[in-house]
């Protein structure tokens, strides 16, 4: 039988990591700035997460949700703790999408309604309810619900306020900044005014937080900025540095049935363990305050580049838009500066999602190989 098809971007075996650096099969190091999809939060390899794992796997590595499991309580808590959501439960699963899933179904259930609100340059993952509320029509097939998905401009507050006065609508879903869509942050301004008409509407409001949580935007979570309470927080990515974890942060007012919502995998022994020494590392290495000053500290450094139009984004969430594709771009960093960084659905946009505890050198690499290129 013949493998599946695969196609990456770029053709490197990438066999071992450490920090914010990885390396190939023929040893050469590579400086890591893309964070493989801002999944590397506290850095590749981490010791305490690697010992987390490894003192897990061997006292018990997975059983099912049919028991009790104290450390996903311990992991709630400190979770509560950290994000500053301590009366909020939490739902765990097993990435993004499946989040964002279960979030929506919350929403409809406790609402009743079916209609869903988005925004255009959203993504939300790529099953069949998230993929609905994703502004990307090649990866949504026939089968994917979108005929009750309605996707609106980011911050365009009037069209937004008339839709939702219909009633029609069980949630809306944002991103906190959105990601893959070109970095693009919805105003405090905006934020909190949807918050208001929500509530007037009783329609549930969603911040995807997959991508923009988990202190990359400097703050715990980019809606934190507009000091803002949502209905439902989603979460995944950062959440554990790499291994499969997701979840849903739910308001203390929603009472969720026994058997609505399941997993066969989600918050499982192993995957509690990593995202537990996520947030430890987090707390004691300073990781958000540290996120939020490099990301200061790189925009402050590309701000005599001329040939960049624009700089967006929070923290170490950064779009640096071109006037012209990032290809070529994205394709000399990796091969003569050996620097991985990430793109966008915007072909002009190339992303930086680098691992939280980066330093000035890291930084410096990176702003100083850019600059080579585009003189």
């Amino acid at each position: 039988m013949e493998n599946y098809k695969v196609y990456p971007v770029f053709d490197i075996n990438i066999v071992k990591a450490l920090g914010a650096y990885v390396w190939d099969d023929k040893g050469t190091k590579y400086l890591d700035m893309y964070g493989g999809h801002a999944v590397i939060s506290i850095g590749h390899s981490h010791p305490k997460y690697v010992s987390n794992i490894t003192k897990q796997v061997q006292q018990i590595g997975f059983y099912s949700n049919s028991i009790k499991i104290p450390i996903q309580e311990e992991l709630a808590l400190e979770l509560g703790e950290l994000s500053g959501l301590t009366n909020y439960n939490l739902f765990l699963c097993n990435s993004g999408a499946e989040a964002n899933e279960n979030a929506l179904k919350l929403a409809s259930f406790e609402t009743g309604r079916k209609k869903v609100l988005g925004f255009k340059n959203g993504f939300h993952g790529r099953t069949s309810l998230a993929v609905a509320v994703t502004d990307n029509a090649k990866i949504q097939a026939p089968v994917n619900p979108t005929d009750h998905i309605d996707l609106f401009e980011l911050n365009n507050l009037e069209a937004v306020s008339k839709a939702l006065k219909s009633k029609e609508y069980a949630a809306v879903i944002i991103e906190g900044i959105q990601g893959i869509g070109g970095i693009y942050k919805p105003t405090n301004e905006f934020l909190i005014a949807l918050e208001q008409i929500c509530k007037k509407t009783g329609t549930m409001l969603i911040l995807d937080e997959i991508q923009s949580g988990y202190g990359r935007s400097g703050k715990f979570f980019a809606f934190q900025y507009a000091g803002i309470k949502p209905d439902l927080v989603t979460v995944a990515k950062g959440m554990g540095n790499g291994f499969p974890i997701g979840g849903v942060l739910i308001a203390p007012r929603f009472e969720a049935s026994y058997g609505q919502l399941g997993t066969t995998f989600g918050g499982n022994h192993l995957a509690c363990a990593a995202a537990l020494a996520v947030l430890d590392v987090m707390k004691e290495e300073g990781l958000i305050h540290n996120a939020a000053d490099m990301g200061n500290y790189i925009q402050s450094q590309l701000a005599d580049v001329t040939a960049i139009k624009e700089v967006r984004g929070k923290g170490l969430l950064l779009g640096l838009e071109f006037d012209e594709p990032v290809k070529e771009i994205r394709g000399r960093l990796l091969t003569e500066y050996k620097i991985f960084t990430g793109a966008a659905t915007s072909p002009n946009v190339l992303r930086l999602l680098p691992p939280m505890g980066i330093g000035k050198q890291e930084a410096d690499t990176f702003v100083k190989a850019l600059k080579e290129i585009l003189s």
